[in-house]
Parts: structure tokens; C-alpha cells; sequence
């Protein structure tokens, strides 16, 4: 019997790089609380995702799903632009 209670990661970026075929590269980023100094900075980090279609372009902000692994990298897919 499968499992369904998987919770299936979305993220939210802004797309920065549109020059590969069916691959984008989606920039997310969060806001992290320094342990000593209780201050908050940004954290950015690059995810390559699948666009089948290749409709999304850069500056674009869209939500990605995790997904099972497409390529080296790849384990991303764009869902939704936002």
C-alpha cells in the first residue's frame, strides 16, 4: 500500500535565468535569524526547474514543486505563475 501523507514541497521565486531548453532557473529567497546577534538576513538559493513548455520568463515570479529527479540537477517543476 502506498503512503499519501507525503507533504509535497512548493516554494515561491523569481525566475533569473530562462536560456536553457525546458530548464529555468528560479532565485528563492528567505529571511534567517542570526543565532547571536538576533538579527535577520537574507538567504538566496538557486534551483533549476522544469517548463515544459517553455513559458515562463526571467523576472517572472512563479511556485515550484519538488518532483522526482529529471536531470542532474533538476528536481524542480514550475506549477504556477504568480
Amino acid at each position: 500500500m502506498e503512503n499519501t501523507n507525503k507533504k509535497i514541497r512548493t516554494l515561491n521565486g523569481v525566475i533569473v535565468s530562462d536560456r536553457m531548453q525546458k530548464t529555468v532557473v528560479v532565485a528563492v529567497s528567505r529571511l534567517v535569524k542570526h543565532p547571536k546577534y538576533k538579527k535577520y538576513y537574507k538567504v538566496t538559493k538557486r534551483y533549476k526547474a522544469h517548463d515544459e513548455k517553455s513559458e515562463y520568463h526571467t523576472g517572472d515570479k512563479v511556485a515550484i514543486q519538488e518532483t522526482r529527479p529529471l536531470s542532474k540537477e533538476k528536481r524542480w517543476a514550475v506549477i504556477a505563475k504568480q
